[in-house]
């Protein structure tokens, strides 16, 4: 299926178009399956993963604007943030995970672990010389993974708002950190 028959797809989607979504779906649903197989490696957490994907995809069809980017990329940056959202609220993954970072840094000598934690207060000093709010958004959407368009949403600005504030704390952090 091409690209314009999906952004197609996705338009009818926005219009409540039931028949559409059931293409959508069948058309997709592989792919956006595969992916979130991939990132969550449970066939039964993927399978519940897809379905809150295509209640998003239902939700926020409206949203989508092809200028933005291919149909591809944005259902699939969706499926992306799903499965992690999904792996995120796994708590013995997430024991996993601390024990994991636990054992490597085991295998650190001292001067590579005051290296580490010298960073970590760079890239802290760097942020607090954000604004608060422009803080938050970076941290949401790079340490969280939130979408632009969640985190406009969240903050109320159009999604080109949310691109330019990213961006230009982007700039300010490497500024910072290259000093």
């Amino acid at each position: 299926m091409t690209s314009e028959e999906i952004a197609g797809l996705i338009g009818r989607v926005a219009m409540r178009d039931r028949k559409a979504f059931a293409v959508l779906y069948r058309e997709t649903g592989p792919k956006l399956f595969a992916i979130c197989l991939r990132i969550l490696k449970d066939r039964t957490e993927a399978e519940e993963a897809l379905q809150e994907i295509y209640i998003k995809i239902w939700q926020r069809a409206a949203a989508f604007a092809v200028t933005a980017g291919t149909p591809s990329s944005w259902l699939a940056a969706i499926a992306r943030n799903q499965a992690i959202d999904t792996l995120r609220s796994r708590k013995p993954v997430a024991d996993e995970l601390d024990s994991a970072y636990d054992l490597a840094d085991g295998e650190l000598n001292p001067e590579e672990q005051t290296v580490i934690r010298d960073e970590g207060r760079r890239i802290d000093s760097c942020m607090e010389q954000l604004e608060a709010d422009r803080a938050v958004a970076v941290r949401r959407a790079y340490v969280e993974g939130l979408s632009y368009q969640e985190l406009a949403e969240q903050f109320g600005v159009p999604l080109n708002t949310m691109r330019t504030w990213l961006r230009r704390s982007l700039l300010k952090l490497r500024e910072c950190m290259e000093r």
